[in-house]
């Protein structure tokens, strides 16, 4: 008589208790890269997923702008005097401050968060529509100085000599400028040119194309100077050595082997740029070289609501509050994925 395993016995019984407990941990760990130990990492983490729902609702919100003030029933733009019963909105003897509502701001059963003063327009769709704007403007940066700052840091770091001395004093000259002085200055006057040369209208649209562009351009020397770094040490590993030897060019391996080893940097350092951008594109329309009227964002809603806040705190409210839920949600997420990717720095 032949001793074998039975067909109802598993092949891991009569096996000891530590020898069972190994197998379990080698099928855990057998077939998982690091991308997946950093998801599975970041599944756990509570404040990854709080914030990765709330940023989305807030792409939600910016996609489908025009759907949800629909519902609100109220144009950003459209001038409100009366309501539905025919009484005014505003106290015209008061400088048009809000008639009723929570703390007079005009808060109703049609105007959900209120109306602006002097010219009662809905600030549920100002705020909505706020949102795609200050989205976009961010979004747009944040690639342009994603692009420039890893194209320059890689060619910077793996060519070396004379390209790498160069290209290292451009960062350095980049980093001492003071951009937000500079973006002052430049976004007016560009946007002033452009017009008179592409003979755009000035709509705002223009305007939002020269702050991605100078948000960008302004954005991307930190990032090089990271690149830059971690390209020096990629290119002495053995992989980019095998490829080289067996034939392959600058491109190949540049965009082929060292690329991909620094996506988890550009991916952190993307999730802290975005909320950075957004809060300058909120300075600068708050400054008044942002976006104009009548287009609304959130930070020329705040610089409105600045002189009107003993009157109507709530108008300067709701623009700041989606301000910081946003800023914080992307900071906090940016913080989460570093951890989920590097977790000897994580948080205690």
């Amino acid at each position: 008589m032949t001793l074998g395993v039975s067909e109802t016995q598993s092949p891991d019984e009569g096996l000891p208790t530590d020898a069972l407990v190994e197998t379990a941990e080698a099928k855990e760990i057998e077939g998982r890269s690091p991308g997946e130990i950093a998801w599975a990492r970041l599944r756990r983490d509570k404040i990854a997923i709080a914030s990765a729902i709330v940023i989305l609702l807030i792409i939600l919100v910016a996609l489908f702008a025009p759907l949800i003030v629909k519902l609100n029933g109220f144009p950003p733009d459209q001038f409100n005097k009366l309501n539905a019963n025919g009484d005014p909105l505003l106290n015209t003897r008061d400088g048009g401050i809000p008639i009723g509502g929570l703390w007079g701001s005009g808060t109703s059963s049609e105007h959900w968060l209120g109306v602006e003063p002097q010219n009662g327009r809905d600030v549920f769709s100002r705020l909505v529509y706020g949102t795609r704007v200050s989205l976009l403007v961010a979004l747009g940066g944040t690639i342009i100085a994603v692009v420039l700052g890893t194209v320059i840091g890689m060619v910077s770091g793996y060519f070396g000599g004379w390209v790498d001395t160069l290209l290292s004093r451009l960062m350095d000259i980049m980093l001492s400028f003071p951009s937000l002085l500079f973006v002052m200055a430049l976004t007016p006057v560009v946007a002033s040119r452009g017009q008179d040369l592409l003979g755009i209208p000035d709509d705002n649209k223009l305007r939002m194309g020269v702050l991605m562009f100078v948000l960008g351009f302004f954005g991307w020397a930190y990032l090089a100077r990271i690149v830059r770094g971690q390209t020096l040490s990629l290119r002495e590993r053995e992989f980019v050595e095998a490829a080289r030897s067996l034939g392959a060019g600058p491109n190949y391996v540049l965009f082929r082997q060292v690329l991909p080893n620094l996506l988890p940097t550009l991916l952190v350092y993307t999730t802290l740029l975005l909320p950075t951008n957004i809060t300058a594109e909120a300075a600068l329309s708050f400054l008044g070289v942002g976006i104009k009227e009548p287009t609304a964002s959130w930070g020329r809603m705040i610089a409105d609501a600045s002189a009107w806040i003993e009157s109507n705190p709530l108008y300067l409210f709701f623009p700041g509050t989606a301000l910081f839920i946003t800023v914080l949600a992307f900071n906090l997420l940016g913080d989460s994925v570093r951890d989920a990717l590097d977790p000897r720095a994580g948080r205690s």
